[in-house]
C-alpha cells in the first residue's frame, strides 16, 4: 500500500496504523481534532451560556423556526401561485402572501399570467425589434412560404400573440409552450391559406384568415390541455415569392385600374340615371298638367257654348245681334281703320277729325 512508505510503516495516510485509532496531530503543522472540538465547545459556551446539549437543542429550534418561516412567499399581481408537494401539483393560490411547507415538502412556482408573449412565423428580428425599434428582420423560407388552394405559393409572415390562461396546464401538459404554440401557429396557417385562393389571400381576406387562425389555434391548443390563450394573430407580410412578385404586382396594379375604372362609370351612371329619371319625371307632370287644361278648357267652351245655345233658343234675334256685334268687336278692335255708318247720322262729322290717331294714342297709353 503507498502509506507503507511513510515512517513508521504500518501506519495508514491519517497518521494512525491499522490495529490502533487515528492519531490527531501526529505532526507538527497538523491540527489537532480534539482541541478544535473543545474550542468549538468553549465558544459556543460564550455564545449560548448553558451548557452543550441545551445549546444544541436551542440552535435546533432557532433552525427548525427559520425552515418552518421559509414556507412563506409572495405571488405578485401579474402572477398565480403553483403550489407542489413533494413535484406534485397540489393546489394554485391567488396574489398576494401565501404559505406552503417547507422545501422539500412543498415548493412554489409563479409563473406571470398577464404578460402577453408574442411567437413569430416565417421571420426572425433582434433584440432592437422586440425593444420597438424598426429593425429589419430575416425572412425565413422554410415557414413562410405556403401553398395555397388554387395551387399557387404565397409568402405569409405572421406574428402570434398569447398569455397563460391555466398556470398547471401550462407547467405540466406541454414541455416547451413557445414550441408548442409556433407549431401550431404554423401548421393552422398553412391549413387556412390551403384552403383559399391566391387572389383573396393577398387583397381584401387578410382579416379573416387572421380570425381563423386565431380559432383554429384556440381549439387545438384546448385539445392539448395547455393552459395558453391566444390574444391576436397579426399577418406582418402576404406577398408572392419573391421570384414571381414583380409579376403580381403588374396585376394587381392592372386589377386597381380596372377596378377604378368600374367605380368611375359606376359614378356616372349613378349620376346621369337620377337626371334621366327627374327629367322623364318632369316631362310626364307636364304632360299630365297640359291635359289636365286642355280638358278644363274644352269642357268650359263646351259649357260656355251649351249656356249661349240656351240663351239663342230663348231670344234668337237678340243673341244673333249680340254674337255679330262681339265679332266685329274681336276682328275690328286691332285695326287702325275709322268705319262710320251713313245711315246712323255719319255724315256730320268733320272730315278733318284725326280718329285714326285717337285710336292710337289710346293703344299707346
Amino acid at each position: 500500500m503507498p502509506w507503507e512508505n511513510n515512517s513508521g510503516g504500518d501506519r495508514g495516510p491519517w497518521g494512525g496504523g491499522p490495529n490502533r485509532g487515528p492519531r490527531r496531530g501526529s505532526g507538527p503543522n497538523e491540527p489537532n481534532i480534539d482541541e478544535l472540538i473543545e474550542q468549538m465547545r468553549k465558544r459556543m459556551r460564550e455564545i449560548l451560556p448553558g451548557g452543550g446539549s441545551s445549546s444544541i437543542l436551542v440552535v435546533f429550534a432557532v433552525l427548525l423556526t427559520f425552515w418552518g418561516l421559509s414556507g412563506f412567499y409572495r405571488v405578485q399581481a401579474d402572477e398565480q401561485g403553483v403550489v407542489l408537494r413533494f413535484g406534485k401539483f397540489l393546489t394554485q393560490t391567488s396574489p398576494g402572501l401565501n404559505y406552503h411547507l417547507p422545501w422539500p415538502i412543498e415548493t412554489a412556482i409563479t409563473p406571470k399570467v398577464t404578460t402577453v408573449n408574442r411567437v413569430d412565423i416565417g421571420m426572425r428580428g433582434g433584440l432592437e425589434e422586440r425593444r420597438g425599434s424598426n429593425a429589419v428582420t430575416r425572412d425565413v423560407p422554410e415557414e413562410s412560404l405556403m401553398l395555397t388552394g388554387d395551387e399557387n405559393i404565397v409568402d405569409v409572415d405572421f406574428s402570434v400573440f398569447w398569455v397563460i390562461t391555466n398556470a398547471p396546464d401550462f407547467l405540466f401538459n406541454i414541455q416547451n409552450p413557445t414550441g408548442t404554440v409556433k407549431a401550431v401557429a404554423e401548421s393552422t396557417m398553412r391549413e387556412i391559406i390551403g384552403q383559399n385562393d391566391i387572389q383573396p389571400i393577398l387583397t381584401e381576406q387578410r382579416q379573416k384568415n387572421e380570425e381563423q387562425v386565431k380559432a383554429l389555434m384556440q381549439q387545438t391548443l384546448d385539445s392539448y390541455g395547455a393552459g395558453i390563450g391566444i390574444t391576436q394573430v397579426k399577418m406582418q407580410k402576404v406577398d408572392p415569392p419573391a421570384a414571381v412578385i414583380d409579376a403580381f404586382r403588374d396585376v394587381q396594379a392592372a386589377r386597381a385600374d380596372q377596378e377604378r375604372a368600374r367605380n368611375e362609370a359606376n359614378s356616372y351612371a349613378n349620376r346621369v340615371v337620377p337626371e334621366a329619371q327627374g327629367e322623364a319625371v318632369r316631362i310626364r307632370r307636364e304632360a299630365e298638367a297640359y291635359r289636365a287644361q286642355t280638358v278644363a278648357e274644352a269642357d268650359g267652351e263646351a259649357t260656355r257654348f251649351a249656356s249661349i245655345y240656351d240663351e239663342y233658343r230663348n231670344a234668337r234675334g237678340v243673341t244673333r245681334q249680340r254674337m255679330f256685334l262681339e265679332t266685329l268687336e274681336r276682328v275690328l278692335g286691332n285695326t287702325n281703320k275709322v268705319i262710320i255708318d251713313q245711315e246712323g247720322g255719319g255724315s256730320g262729322v268733320v272730315p278733318y277729325l284725326p280718329l285714326d290717331q285717337l285710336n292710337r294714342k289710346k293703344e299707346a297709353n
